[in-house]
């Protein structure tokens, strides 16, 4: 291992120095604009505030009981008054030191869990063994009692929400009781079927010379007569080929004079159908 020296003209001749082995500077405990910070500051303030503690929020004194039950594993039919006492107790101190807002509600619960540890450390005449009841009985009920609800609660609180968990859609939906209306019958097709229907009566007709008296009112009401019982009646049917092609015009006249003043109904499902009538007359 060798060893350096060095010279300084200070030193006596033939004096030999050795070099000062370096040494570790001394951490800052913080940088302040660009300056190494090595000292605690004797008037530091600290804001009361810069400190924030967020605490798990309880719904009332039972909730933070249960809350202190259920996170020992404890049997809530068996319950350590004298520890839960002390927690509970250590909690509410915490929240008097955070100076957050306490509810008489939690000091209340206080005195109960006191007053249940007294009775159960006080002795108890031999006489009355087994005749007093537990004094943690009524805690007990009432915590059973608030985990029920509070399990039912939570239950409601899973279920799904509307305008959270899902939206309420609505569609049109029309009405399915569809009117249909009897089809158009064109003129053309009345008379192919007033054809059909002179072809017949001149198979039937004779040569009787007579002036017959024909109105086209009065075969009006004839047809109304006809088919007044609001069923539908073939075209054909209306006429009467005895009396020949004069009677059939008449007939067929009083029949388009009755579908104009809208008094029936002339029906055909489709082209070359038969053709049928229905009275649109009131009965009086």
């Amino acid at each position: 291992m060798t060893t350096q020296a060095a010279t300084s003209p200070e030193a006596p001749e033939g004096a030999v120095l050795f070099a000062t082995p370096p040494q570790q500077q001394e951490m800052p405990l913080a940088i302040v604009r660009g300056q190494p910070v090595l000292q605690m500051p004797q008037d530091l303030y600290i804001p009361p505030d810069a400190l924030e503690v967020i605490l798990e929020a309880f719904e009332g004194p039972l909730d933070l009981l249960l809350y202190l039950i259920r996170r020992q594993n404890l049997d809530i039919l068996d319950i350590p008054i004298a520890e839960i006492t002390r927690q509970y107790v250590d909690y509410i101190d915490l929240m008097r030191d955070l100076r957050l807002e306490l509810a008489a509600e939690y000091l209340v619960m206080a005195a109960i869990l006191a007053e249940i540890k007294s009775r159960l450390l006080l002795p108890r005449p031999p006489a009355e063994e087994g005749v007093e009841e537990d004094p943690r009985a009524e805690l007990v009920r009432r915590l059973q009692e608030y985990e029920r609800f509070k399990k039912a609660a939570e239950d409601i609180e899973a279920l799904p929400r509307s305008e959270r968990d899902f939206s309420v859609v609505s569609a049109f939906v029309p009405d399915k009781a569809v009117v249909r209306l009897p089809p158009p019958v064109e003129l053309r097709e009345l008379l192919l079927a007033l054809k059909d229907v002179l072809k017949r009566a001149e198979l039937l007709g004779h040569h009787a010379i007579q002036r017959e008296a024909l109105s086209v009112r009065n075969r009006m009401s004839d047809v109304l007569k006809n088919i007044g019982d609001g069923e539908f009646h073939r075209f054909e049917t209306l006429f009467n080929a005895e009396e020949g092609r004069l009677g059939i015009v008449v007939t067929f006249l009083a029949i388009l004079e009755l579908a104009k003043e809208l008094l029936i109904e002339i029906t055909q499902t489709e082209p070359l159908a038969p053709i049928y009538l229905k009275s649109l007359a009131i009965a009086g």
